[in-house]
């Protein structure tokens, strides 16, 4: 299997750590096959660890993550391979990791630290290159509000990671506040190190929840490292830097203080024409210290994408704010200030770069920027499709059409940005906003529809990089901010909120608007392909949590009878549990499936076919919420094939056919006369290619081609104007539910009608 870079950065890497989820057929690779894994270049062994992160129902290995160390040439793409044959690189440095009671010890071979249980600090101790930094110079993660500094907690350390060439350690840990005021839980954090072998540089993660009953307004959240009493009287080399194109650095020679900082007003008036997924600029603080041989670099991770944000460097050492000082910056900024609602979360990210004083301050920006955008390797498209791991979207080079690639492309590209720390990874709906759902602010959308899952299946059908940037920015938003991670409601822990203002229900606003938590709302397949693509556990867990809920809430009363709740309702549920079931192969998740494919037959039977009442005196179709039910149940069907559930599936289509569908070859958008328009909804088409799986009948995709080339008339990607709106610069327009909605449903069409040699043009 080949393992592609693609050219990026002019200057050569060594042993630079790449992170690669790969699929693999079932029965294929069997565990024992497994443990002979290798990544090679050219016929050498490269450093290298895997883990498996999902396996088929017959024990064999579905998907691997794989990270490795790869030399990178400057100014040329390079293919490695992976293989089975067993080899092994020899390691020039290797991470050990021991334990003793509440002391974990971690070496890199460069780095050096000791963390501890119940303790106010980050490090016990900590060695660069053997010169030791005194525990007291890490301060942080230190919060504020209301002009408190709370006191910091780290209560118990685990390794979430082990292995040679990469590690991952977590603290769990509180903010308590000197006088309590806050309700529940209070306001909690976890902290992460994610250390590499040989590298002189560690990458950190602070996670804030918010486990009080109300709102939480941040007053700052800051992380510093202080200079020693004795590094004071040296000479000290103070920098901060930001870039855009290229990097401004701002330098003070004699240890003078430096600042930078970034806001809505400067995001507003900045141009930049990125994908600022995949890349915007950097952003770091750096302090060296010439007599004693040391310098450290602290770089904030899409800083300008998850604004505010500050760095600080002077004789005293660096300080980066994660969320500046909000009483300052309301006098300052257009923008609202961060305000995390009950059960929210959001994690912000740095690197630590420990070097030798006259390291090439080229270097230190050259550093920070691969930070901001490291190299990512690739698979081609067919390892996706062979492996079967995701539908029917693939098509050979000489079977594609390039209009309708390109307007795939383009509507892939052209979704809305929303700088803003609570808000990078999701976009607000216009029609949602304009229909006054949030109460005259903006109703975000919460990934409606699976967007990540959308993003996931572009980027492996295309092999572009950047749509893997789209997926993992949305995933890392929705396990964070959509999620409810905190509730007295038992119904509503770990549930994914339905489109609101706020992102989140967890607090009332001053209009009186909460959020609901809707089976037809919550989703899981793109939290999987994350935990695949990224190798992060918790989105498993995420996933796991969001399923749990929409058990619970189908036992609620309003799911009790057949066809009162929408195909919607119910056609998600499904969905994402049989998601689950095939993940987990936890049969636990199939009974409730079971359930849901029983109350559709029953609902079949009561009308006749799938009719949902409206009127008080009517019963109609609604073909895109039945398309959503067929193609849930089609998932099921893989999975638990019956003639019962095709003839129900194909049932449903044929009544869609005959009865929404006008003379013209579209489909009406509900079965009423006064609702009898044009309809556009590209679920429909998913409907259509399911039934041509199903019976080979070519008639199906006939009807769908009026639809699919409406949908397919898209216009050309635009970055769009920015504007300041509450506590987010927004950038564009459009939903990110538009893509997410359609992808699957057009891409399916298109190749099956494409296989079956029909003429699209």
């Amino acid at each position: 299997m080949k393992i592609h870079f693609d050219k990026l950065y002019k200057d050569d890497r060594k042993k630079e750590l790449c992170g690669l989820g790969i699929p693999f057929p079932k029965g294929e690779v069997s565990l024992e096959k497994y443990e002979s894994l290798c990544v090679m270049d050219k016929d050498k062994a490269i450093p290298s660890q895997f883990k498996i992160t999902s396996t088929w129902e017959d024990g064999t290995v579905k998907y691997v993550f794989s990270r490795f160390l790869a030399d990178l040439p400057g100014n040329a793409d390079k293919d490695f391979d992976l293989e089975f044959s067993g080899k092994k690189a020899d390691l020039d440095a290797k991470i050990d990791i021991s334990k003793d009671g509440d002391f974990i010890s971690v070496s890199n071979g460069v780095i050096s630290f000791k963390v501890k249980n119940n303790t106010d600090g980050i490090f016990e101790e900590f060695f660069y290159q053997g010169k030791k930094i005194d525990r007291e110079r890490f301060a942080g993660p230190v919060l504020c509000a209301a002009g408190e500094e709370f006191e910091t907690v780290f209560d118990d350390f685990k390794v979430v990671e082990e292995g040679k060439i990469y590690a991952a350690l977590e603290a769990n840990g509180r903010f308590i506040e000197k006088e309590k005021h806050l309700s529940g839980e209070g306001i909690k954090f976890t902290f992460r190190f994610y250390v590499t072998a040989g590298k002189p540089w560690i990458e950190c993660a602070v996670r804030l929840f918010n486990c009080t009953d109300g709102d939480f307004e941040p007053q700052s959240l800051t992380f510093e490292i202080k200079n020693s009493s004795e590094d004071k009287k040296d000479k000290i080399r103070t920098m901060v830097a930001r870039s855009n194109y290229k990097t401004v650095i701002t330098t003070g020679n004699e240890g003078e203080e430096v600042s930078l900082q970034i806001m809505a007003e400067m995001l507003e008036k900045e141009a930049n024409e990125h994908f600022a997924e995949v890349f915007y600029g950097t952003f770091f603080a750096d302090c060296t210290s010439y007599d004693s041989g040391m310098g450290i670099c602290a770089t904030v991770f899409q800083a300008q994408q998850n604004f505010p944000k500050a760095v600080k460097a002077s004789a005293d050492g660096i300080c980066i704010s994660l969320i500046p000082d909000q009483e300052e910056t309301k006098v300052k900024s257009q923008s609202e200030p961060v305000v995390f609602s009950s059960g929210m979360a959001r994690e912000q990210k740095i690197l630590l770069h420990f070097h030798e004083a006259d390291l090439d301050v080229y270097e230190i920006n050259n550093r920070s920027l691969i930070y901001q955008m490291p190299d990512t390797p690739l698979l081609a498209p067919e390892v996706f499709e062979q492996a079967g791991i995701m539908p029917d979207i693939f098509l050979p080079e000489e079977k594609k059409v390039d209009d309708y690639e390109l307007a795939l492309i383009d509507k892939a590209d052209n979704h809305v940005r929303c700088y803003g720390m609570l808000n990078w990874g999701d976009g607000p709906d216009p029609g949602y906003t304009s229909q006054g759902r949030g109460g005259g602010r903006l109703v975000w959308t919460n990934n409606e529809y699976d967007y990540p899952h959308a993003m996931y299946m572009m980027y492996a059908r295309s092999g572009i990089r950047r749509f893997l940037g789209y997926a993992n920015v949305a995933a890392m938003h929705w396990m964070d901010v959509d999620v409810c991670h905190y509730s007295k409601d038992d119904l509503q822990i770990g549930g994914q909120w339905e489109h609101i203002n706020g992102h989140t229900g967890g607090s009332k606003d001053g209009n009186g608007c909460t959020g609901v938590l809707a089976c037809s709302h919550e989703w899981v397949e793109g939290l999987l392909d994350y935990y695949h693509f990224t190798g992060d556990e918790r989105a498993l867990e995420t996933a796991i949590g969001i399923g749990k809920n929409v058990q619970k809430l189908l036992d609620t009363p309003m799911f009790k009878t057949p066809g009162e709740s929408s195909a919607r309702e119910t056609g998600w549920a499904l969905r994402s549990l049989s998601a689950l079931y095939v993940e987990t192969h936890d049969e636990s998740w199939i009974e409730k499936c079971e359930w849901i494919v029983s109350q559709f037959d029953e609902w079949n039977k009561k009308y006749g076919h799938w009719l949902a009442p409206y009127t008080d005196n009517t019963t109609i179709r609604v073909g895109f919420m039945i398309s959503v039910a067929v193609g849930s149940l089609m998932r099921y069907y893989r999975v638990f094939p019956s003639d019962k559930l095709k003839e129900m599936i194909l049932g449903a289509i044929d009544d869609i056919v005959k009865n929404q569908m006008n003379p013209y070859g579209l489909f009406y958008y509900k079965e009423l006369p006064s609702l009898a328009r044009n309809g556009n909804n590209p679920l429909l088409l998913e409907a259509m290619a399911i039934a041509y799986e199903l019976t080979g009948d070519a008639s199906y995709l006939d009807k769908g081609i009026k639809t699919f080339k409406k949908h397919m008339a898209s216009a050309g990607y635009s970055l769009g104007q920015k504007k300041i709106i509450e506590d987010t610069v927004v950038v564009g327009s459009g939903a990110p539910k538009a893509f997410a909605q359609g992808f699957l449903p057009l891409a399916l069409f298109y190749t099956k009608v494409v296989k079956a040699n029909k003429l699209l043009l």
